[in-house]
């Protein structure tokens, strides 16, 4: 490895403070450490300061310079034959904007737990893991090659599921998880057989190979946005966002509304110039972003509870944002992903007063609001009333993904389980 320079180290910073602020809590706390809440949020405080700081002089030393993009490489993890690993990291202006979201919205949310639970029993775990997502998603924005992404992406997954489950002691958390689990396994699949397609294809994973090698496959096309609709919930798996509200309001802030979601649209625009090479992704995309855009405006319209209504809200947008990126509208997606993280983060971290002010004015009008849309009485009283019963079941997703998805891995799980000595002891 060369010597580093001024905004190679930067970016290095960037990447490993999260994991320094995870490393430091859970070796800690493994070795019997669990210091009080103050000290917990002013490590978490400072971390987010030097965060911020260093991916702001980044962004402010490439604009400076001129610096389209910053490249930093480490050499490999591990070779096997024609194989490696490849440690790089990679900043540019598309994903320069995204870590700088991630960071500020960690810290963010970092600031707001830390008074949302205190004396929680679980505050020092929400914390490690806090550190851990931020790792996670600043690695898949940071990464230089498809397989270095691969471990980011799945450090967010684990860390998403586990949030999920927060609150163990309850069994609907619990069951909410695995359902989470086990369509994150199925989709990062795609993830998974799309990168290894790369390999064959380019002979390597880097990003300034494979996306000036020339054309994609259909089949690396396909996995891609498999992955991608996986992550970001779109139509048919849009099923386990709102049960991923079971989870405590600062991770669905972060993780389902501003940051987790997005890693979809994220590798979307990452392999724009593959997608671009493949007219029928381009309206795979377009189709499965419009389709999933109509499910969430409708079945969010018949939601019982804010934060499920706020999930099939970010369905809707996230939809759109995979329109606009079949259509070739990268900068536009790139712009309405960070608006959107903002927009979403504070609804959820507003939510309980936001139901307060609802119904102080809800009594202040006489219990009588209009909610009825001009569009809504547009249509033929038997379509709404069959589009009601429609968005009330949520399309029907629930049952397909349980039947083609949640059963199977789970059942595969099971069968596993009992092939083990433990397993069997038990």
């Amino acid at each position: 490895m060369n010597e580093l320079n001024t905004v190679q180290w930067l970016l290095a910073g960037v990447v490993a403070l999260p994991g320094l602020a995870f490393l430091v809590l859970s070796i800690g706390w493994m070795l019997g450490w669990t210091p009080i809440e103050r000290t917990i949020a002013q490590l978490t405080g400072l971390i987010s300061v030097l965060e911020c700081s260093f991916a702001v002089a980044l962004a402010w030393n490439m604009y400076h310079d001129g610096q389209a993009q910053v490249l930093v490489r480490f050499g490999n993890w591990f070779g096997i034959g024609s194989y490696s690993f490849p440690l790089d990291l990679l900043a540019d202006w598309i994903s320069l904007p995204l870590i700088i979201l991630a960071l500020m919205l960690a810290g963010l949310i970092g600031a707001f737990s830390r008074r949302y639970l205190h004396r929680d029993r679980g505050f020092h775990r929400f914390y490690v893991l806090l550190h851990l997502f931020t790792f996670g998603a600043v690695l898949v924005y940071a990464a230089g090659s498809f397989d270095l992404l691969v471990a980011g992406w799945e450090l967010v997954g684990i860390t998403s599921v586990l949030l999920v489950a927060f609150f163990y002691e309850r069994p609907d958390p619990v069951r909410s998880a695995l359902r989470v689990f086990a369509i994150y396994r199925v989709c990062d699949l795609g993830l998974l057989w799309g990168v290894y397609l790369i390999h064959h294809r380019f002979e390597t994973s880097v990003y300034g190979t494979v996306l000036a090698g020339g054309l994609a496959t259909p089949a690396i096309c396909g996995m891609l946005i498999w992955a991608a609709a996986g992550k970001s919930a779109q139509i048919p798996f849009s099923g386990w966002l709102p049960r991923a509200m079971e989870g405590p309001t600062p991770s669905s802030a972060i993780f389902y509304g501003a940051i987790s979601v997005h890693l979809g649209a994220y590798l979307l625009l990452r392999c724009e110039p593959l997608l671009r090479s493949s007219p029928i992704a381009a309206w795979v995309l377009v189709a499965l972003g419009l389709g999933t855009a109509i499910h969430g405006t409708l079945v969010g319209r018949a939601c019982a509870d804010a934060k499920t209504s706020l999930a099939y809200a970010s369905l809707a947008q996230l939809g759109l944002i995979f329109a606009e990126a079949g259509m070739g509208w990268s900068t536009l997606a790139l712009i309405h992903v960070i608006g959107h993280g903002c927009t979403r983060t504070l609804q959820f971290l507003r939510a309980p007063s936001m139901l307060h002010d609802y119904h102080q004015v809800h009594a202040a009008s006489g219990g009588h609001l209009e909610v009825t849309s001009f569009w809504q009485l547009l249509a033929p009283l038997p379509i709404r009333n069959w589009l009601y019963r429609l968005a009330l079941d949520r399309g029907h997703h629930d049952t397909v993904l349980d039947r083609l998805f949640v059963a199977p891995v789970l059942g595969i799980a099971k069968l596993l389980r009992r092939a083990t000595p433990e397993g069997q002891d038990a």
